[in-house]
């Protein structure tokens, strides 16, 4: 093959080709990914909203591909980035680059097997799951999620990837669980009866051919918790939106344990094992109910009385409908192949409430909390107006796991709009499992490369922040409310709501309100409606990116809402001028985990509030006040109503982790901008 541009010609390519304009800190970034590649040292790059950090990253990897025939992976942490690369960026850049590269890159997306239609189990017409409807599967079924099953059935014989974003409208995941199936659950290609039409096969054999795969931080952290490969053989992964990785391998790595839980997989084996199995695993269902609902909410820092013997018969009868029930034999899948589906559903069940028994017996086995490796609670989760206990477990660290399975197998890449907290990178370094940056003065030109801890001490990483497009000082403002009063736990306070209205007002609308809880979000809509003369939207409402259009279509529309809100609305231009923060969004007190994860922070001797409560509220705090600047025209008001990001002592690092927008704390001069800002 002929000897390819280098990587800033390419670049330059392909911004010609898209109509771009050329972007020192795009390039910058560029330059960075290819040298990590090409010197196997892991990069951590910062880059701001308008960077183009995409192309940044894609030109180079694509690069790399084509000239090692090696697969590079894309991992993202949502649904949107992943369509926006699969159904534009990709699709562009393999045009405009094929003549440089001599040939068309190819790309493909790869998501989890539950995400594609299963044909076994619609050919074999699978007994619904427990506690559906019998006739779910009955033509003539009126139900909703019978209708929708059977829309799903006709679908098959349609799609041609059997991936449940392509079918418009959607379903529901009680409807979509009937046509799926879970990794573990799965016959396997060589036994199963349409394995070589298998939707999720032939995606992962498409994967497997292409120069880049998109997938998403779940696939990623199933690829490295588990011992069976689902990602293409592969030397380099870039991470994007890389500040969600730890939560999202935590997710994967989370089990939990209710009563209906192993009840469920005891009735899976209904037809399958003798009557007295069943009803062993039923009765230790039962009995772990009961003692669950004498319990506590919250973190056990011990098994409860009772609760060890209640496990052991859980996990003991698990693992005998386990051995009663047996393998799948030679023969039955293609002679028997609904009962060889049913079989192998029942033994995945049976198999997670044995392992996740097991897994919470023996966590108390430490003696020391900080040391151990799992964090044990119990939760009340209502669901439709029942109360649903359920113990949950999960890895009080997940750094371990990611020095060893991630950053010790390829070499990585990690961009986010936020990654440094406090003004610097060891926060999330720490949860990456890399060592500290502190000291080290980052170049903005050079990355500074560092040591990683390994087994062999040879692998390093660089970290680089490329910065923004944006002109913050000039482009928006960072108002503090210092003259409320500290927000309390009974919901926003009458000055609280005055301060909005007024904001909002001199706004003209045009807000975009974060709040820290949906009953804050929902409390503060009903009193603006009453108060004010332009439409106040609310999260929840309707679908949320019908929301998020409704909003950026009118100018005087304001969208109030929760969590999604911070991290997912993009609304360039003046629909979107003044976004409202109602307090610091520190995480519950009484969240389990990261109360957990802080006391061995503090054990080790370091400040836990700061390493995990207050990392958490910087990385989420920048997420929400990156939602005002989208374009390099924008210009707007971030109103943040918690006095204590002034006054507090941990304010000064939550401020330094924020873009460095012009600061007051006078609201005449904020309502004077706003009104300046409406009629402009």
């Amino acid at each position: 093959m002929p000897e390819l541009p280098p990587v800033p010609e390419l670049l330059a390519v392909a911004v010609r080709s898209l109509g771009g304009a050329e972007r020192r800190n795009q390039l910058t970034m560029a330059s960075a990914v290819a040298h990590s590649i090409e010197s196997g040292e892991h990069l951590a790059v910062q880059a701001g909203t308008g960077t183009g950090k995409s192309l940044a990253y894609l030109v180079p990897s694509i690069a790399h591909a084509v000239t090692s025939g090696r697969t590079v992976i894309v991992s993202t942490a949502t649904i949107a980035l992943q369509r926006q690369l699969v159904d534009r960026d990709l699709p562009r850049l393999a045009e405009a680059l094929k003549s440089s590269l001599h040939r068309t890159p190819e790309f493909a997306i790869l998501k989890g097997r539950g995400n594609y239609l299963c044909m076994n189990k619609i050919h074999t017409g699978a007994a619904p799951e427990p506690d559906e409807p019998a006739e779910l599967f009955d033509p003539f079924a009126v139900s909703r999620l019978g209708r929708e099953v059977q829309r799903l059935t006709k679908w098959s014989s349609q799609t041609e990837t059997g991936d449940r974003d392509e079918l418009v409208p959607g379903v529901s995941d009680q409807a979509w669980r009937q046509v799926s199936v879970s990794a573990r659950e799965c016959l396997g290609k060589s036994r199963c009866p349409v394995g070589e039409d298998c939707f999720a096969e032939q995606a992962r054999a498409l994967a497997s051919k292409v120069d880049v795969v998109v997938t998403n931080h779940a696939l990623l952290a199933i690829d490295a918790i588990t011992e069976v490969s689902v990602l293409p053989e592969h030397d380099v992964v870039v991470i994007d939106e890389a500040h969600e990785l730890v939560d999202r391998v935590t997710g994967i790595a989370t089990a939990e344990l209710a009563a209906s839980t192993a009840s469920v997989a005891a009735r899976r084996c209904v037809k399958l094992i003798e009557e007295q199995d069943v009803d062993r695993l039923e009765a230790a269902a039962e009995n772990w109910g009961l003692l669950l609902e004498e319990c506590a909410p919250g973190r056990w820092e011990a098994l409860p009385d009772g609760a060890g013997p209640a496990l052991a018969a859980v996990r003991d009868a698990a693992w005998a409908a386990y051995t009663a029930v047996g393998p799948v034999k030679p023969g039955m899948v293609t002679a028997e192949p609904e009962a060889a589906a049913a079989r192998n559903t029942a033994l995945a069940a049976l198999e997670e409430v044995h392992d996740t028994a097991v897994r919470v017996l023996t966590a108390f086995e430490e003696p020391d909390p900080s040391k151990r490796r799992d964090v044990v609670w119990l939760s009340a989760d209502e669901i439709r107006g029942t109360v649903r206990r359920v113990v949950r477990i999960a890895p009080l660290s997940v750094a371990g796991l990611l020095r060893s399975r991630l950053f010790g197998e390829s070499t990585v890449v990690l961009t986010s709009a936020t990654l440094t907290v406090g003004g610097s990178f060891d926060g999330l370094a720490a949860a990456w499992g890399l060592p500290s940056s502190s000291g080290v003065v980052v170049d903005p030109a050079l990355a500074t490369g560092k040591k990683a801890p390994s087994d062999s001490d040879e692998v390093g990483w660089n970290s680089l922040d490329v910065g923004s497009p944006f002109d913050h000082a000039r482009a928006g403002i960072l108002y503090t409310a210092e003259h409320l009063p500290a927000p309390g736990r009974d919901g926003l306070s009458p000055a609280y709501l005055d301060e909005i209205a007024e904001l909002i007002t001199a706004a003209g609308g045009r807000t975009l309100g974060l709040f820290s809880s949906m009953r804050a979000a929902k409390a503060a809509a009903e009193a603006m409606r009453e108060r004010l003369d332009t439409p106040v939207l609310c999260q929840g409402e309707d679908a949320t990116g019908q929301l998020v259009q409704r909003f950026a279509d009118d100018e005087q529309t304001s969208l109030f809402g929760t969590l999604s809100l911070w991290q997912g609305v993009d609304v360039p231009g003046p629909s979107l001028s003044l976004v409202i923060i109602d307090r610091i969004p520190f995480p519950r007190p009484d969240d389990p985990l990261l109360t957990a994860r802080q006391r061995a922070v503090e054990s080790r001797g370091g400040n836990g509030f700061l390493a995990v409560a207050a990392n958490h509220a910087a990385l989420l705090l920048a997420q929400g006040v990156g939602r005002l600047l989208r374009s390099v025209d924008d210009k707007g008001v971030i109103a943040i109503l918690d006095p204590r990001l002034s006054t507090a002592r941990y304010g000064g690092y939550l401020r330094a982790s924020l873009p460095p927008f012009w600061q007051t704390s006078d609201p005449a001069v904020v309502r004077g901008a706003l009104k300046r800002l409406r009629t402009s």
